[in-house]
């Protein structure tokens, strides 16, 4: 099994390293690439040192079974071609392919099957927001269908990268020496702030995180399900969170959904308000799984629920679900 990273040295290439090797990924050989600034580099796995390749077109892809690409959109498109050329399968955590009727759209723990028709030899990786949500959502589909999803994102600055959350840091940093402000990675000064935006705004007032979110929704879940999403950026520095509002055609209590949770895959149930117990960012960054807590019904709505949960972006919203999906392939034979 010969694996290989794109996008070696961002802030999920290096989760793909640490991911890989928490799980014991069963590869033979591993092979880095990145842009011509991290040619070079050298990076550890399993005791072993490994360089960075500049990423061209050309047959470096010859050989590798699964290629996990996260260079951002442009970089997919470009190099898709030369990566699957020999039959590698290519999971994308990008938004390029997302969409894309011929590239299945995958969670594991909602629609594993998917991945196995990828005519293109791609399998994209959500939006984090939208994975983390899913996972959560899908034992409640189970149950009753989901007509309606509103959904606030809370999202933590390693959204926009490592250098997004050294950023952050140097900002607070700055405020209480009473320095001036460093402002590069954000629309505004995220230390001590909220940024009621992510991503670029569409013609329809939503940005295109919260379309992300409406559209990927209804690929993954094969539904119909609609979903009004409002994504903010917030001062917290890895995991995101959402406060999930649902209606579902039959009505589901509280103690129903608890015990779907609790059954459910890649779900830790963390809900005892009475003991200040619920899922919070500062302590769950490194987590597999996405937690759930503030469990109730919706007063707003007869068939509604609304919860609360907490997920590590980087690591179960880009790293380990792309990392799972070819554990699934593996597990079924499904690799080349």
């Amino acid at each position: 099994m010969r694996v290989a990273i794109v996008g070696t040295s961002g802030a999920v290439g290096q989760e793909f390293l640490r991911v890989l090797a928490e799980r014991n990924f069963p590869l033979d050989d591993l092979v880095l690439f990145g842009s011509s600034r991290s040619a070079g580099s050298v990076y550890e796995f399993k005791g072993k040192k490994y360089t960075v390749k500049e990423l061209k077109h050309n047959d470096d892809f010859k050989g590798v079974d699964i290629a996990f690409t996260s260079a951002g959109a442009s970089i997919s498109k470009e190099f898709a071609a030369d990566i699957t050329k020999y039959g590698a399968v290519m999971i994308d955590n990008s938004s390029a392919f997302r969409m894309d009727a011929d590239v299945p759209l995958v969670v594991p723990e909602c629609n594993a099957e998917d991945a196995l028709n990828r005519p293109r030899g791609i399998i994209a990786n959500p939006n984090c927001t939208t994975i983390m949500m899913v996972v959560v959502l899908q034992p409640l589909e189970k149950i009753s269908h989901i007509k309606r999803i509103h959904v606030a994102s809370y999202q933590a600055a390693s959204g926009a990268g490592a250098a997004a959350m050294a950023e952050l840091e140097q900002q607070y940093r700055e405020v209480l020496d009473n320095k001036p402000v460093t402002v590069n990675k954000f629309a505004y000064q995220l230390a001590y702030n909220v940024i009621p935006q992510i991503d670029v705004f569409t013609d329809n007032g939503y940005t295109k995180e919260e379309m992300k979110m409406f559209n990927e929704t209804k690929k993954i879940m094969h539904s119909d399900v609609n979903c009004s999403a409002m994504c903010v950026r917030v001062p917290s520095l890895r995991s995101h969170s959402e406060a999930v509002w649902i209606e579902t055609e039959k009505p589901i209590s509280v103690e129903q959904a608890r015990e779907a949770f609790e059954k459910g895959e890649g779900i830790q149930l963390m809900d005892d308000p009475a003991n200040k117990k619920y899922p919070m960012p500062l302590f769950l960054a490194g987590k597999d799984d996405v937690y759930v807590g503030r469990i109730r019904k919706d007063l707003a709505c007869e068939n509604g629920l609304t919860l609360w949960l907490v997920g590590d972006q980087i690591k179960k919203g880009a790293a380990l679900n792309a990392v799972q999906i070819a554990e699934y392939l593996i597990k079924v034979g499904n690799v080349k």
